[in-house]
């Protein structure tokens, strides 16, 4: 998932620097490196639930231990990074990525997925933002623009080439829980290499850590855009958790590639969906985004009373179009809305709200899946998480109608929201 906030700024016309150009694409394939990573096991939890024989809370938790740690992260490193400088925050982060990448090649029981869970996380907490940062401060003409979409194409990418890549391995080449790892170790030395070319300038600012907060006057235009994001995140965790394992049951097929392709699908489509609903209102995307994400699920839990592959693969098509829409939608809305003295404190409060979204519904799902059974329990989360999006987007729709409403003095009425919603990009 991306880690940027929106920006817009003219970019340079000035000759382009050859060496700025090659560090700015270094820094964007240590991002993709650093994404694949983290979803290598993807498709691989299968295996390991039957080899340690664990349930499928089990696989779950496994899953959210990584969230639970790359949250603090996040908020720690970007700061730190800016006090003592990109490199000296990223060159520790690779390396634990490299380690968190060992512990999963040497797993013996499933306290080793945990601790390399674990050092994933905090490896993409600690560079995340200031890779991000880089890729802003390194584009060959300024183009922040330009920089954004680079970390939104590397961020997405990651995460679905990642699934793919292991299961293509896992499925067709020896050492099917090593060589995954092996190749990630192998990506990340030249990623290393990159890094060290960074400059390794300070600001001088004091480091302290960032405390995620909403200011009084923000809380109805996040209260609705931050739900439309859990929600959206929500799914991607359950793809990203459970869904190899319920296409796996669909299917009768025990082709690792194929869950891999179910999650690299839904993150292409949320990708493609974000490129072409950029530039429009988000009040618009969020709208769209939902109804899509809601019948998505919907065909995600059909596809399991009738137990259609093809079904399931047109329920990610659609949840992912959903996805990328409502995420779209909702952090537009909150970067536009947000006060410039407090934008960054802000949007770490939605990415909190983001990642939370990803790790704790799933938990949910486990649990559920240890007592029903996987079918029931992805069919019943889908059922929710549908009902839900529609909530939210009837809310969206009252909130709509009270900002095109007559506004007294031309005032807000007190609530504060319509004026916000206003800026919000035509919510």
């Amino acid at each position: 998932m991306p880690l940027h906030r929106p920006v817009a700024a003219a970019p340079s016309r000035g000759p382009l620097d050859p060496g700025r150009r090659l560090r700015f694409r270094a820094t964007a394939y240590t991002l993709l490196v650093l994404l694949t990573g983290t979803n290598l096991p993807t498709p691989l939890y299968r295996g390991y639930q039957a080899q340690f024989g664990f349930s499928p809370l089990v696989v779950t938790l496994v899953f959210a231990v990584y969230v639970a740690v790359l949250i603090p992260a996040l908020l720690v490193a970007g700061p730190l990074a800016d006090a003592v400088g990109h490199r000296r925050v990223l060159l520790p982060a690779v390396a634990v990525a490299a380690l968190g990448a060992l512990v999963f090649a040497l797993a013996r029981d499933t306290a080793w997925l945990f601790a390399a869970r674990a050092l994933q996380g905090l490896a993409l907490g600690a560079a995340s933002g200031p890779l991000t940062a880089a890729l802003t401060e390194l584009e060959p003409r300024g183009d922040q623009r330009r920089a954004a979409l680079v970390s939104t194409v590397a961020s997405v990418g990651g995460l679905g080439l990642g699934p793919v890549l292991a299961g293509l391995l896992a499925q067709y080449a020896p050492a099917p829980r090593v060589l995954p790892f092996a190749v990630e170790i192998a990506l990340l030395v030249p990623a290393a290499a990159a890094i060290r070319a960074l400059p390794a300038g300070r600001s001088g600012v004091r480091w302290r850590p960032r405390r995620p907060g909403v200011p009084r006057e923000l809380r109805a235009v996040f209260a609705t855009s931050g739900t439309t994001g859990f929600l959206a995140f929500a799914v991607t965790g359950l793809f990203l958790a459970l869904v190899p394992a319920y296409a796996a049951t669909l299917s009768g097929s025990g082709n690792l590639v194929l869950g891999g392709t179910a999650v690299a699908l839904l993150l292409c489509c949320s990708a493609l969906a974000q490129l072409a609903g950029h530039g429009r209102p988000s009040g618009t995307l969020e709208r769209a985004g939902l109804p899509l994400l809601a019948a998505g699920l919907a065909l995600l839990a059909l596809a399991g009373g009738v137990s259609s592959l093809p079904l399931l693969l047109a329920a990610t098509v659609v949840a992912g179009t959903g996805h990328g829409l409502a995420y779209l939608g909702g952090l537009s809305a909150v970067n536009q809305a947000a006060p410039a003295g407090r934008r960054a404190d802000v949007l770490s409060t939605f990415y909190v709200i983001i990642y939370l979204g990803v790790g704790l519904p799933v938990i949910g799902v486990g649990f559920l899946a240890s007592v029903t059974g996987l079918l029931l329990a992805v069919q019943s989360f889908a059922c929710v998480v549908a009902v839900l999006c529609l909530v939210v987007l009837t809310a969206l729709g009252r909130t709509r109608r009270r900002a095109s409403g007559p506004v007294p003095g031309g005032a807000d009425g007190g609530s504060g929201r319509p004026h916000l919603t206003r800026r919000a990009g035509g919510r």
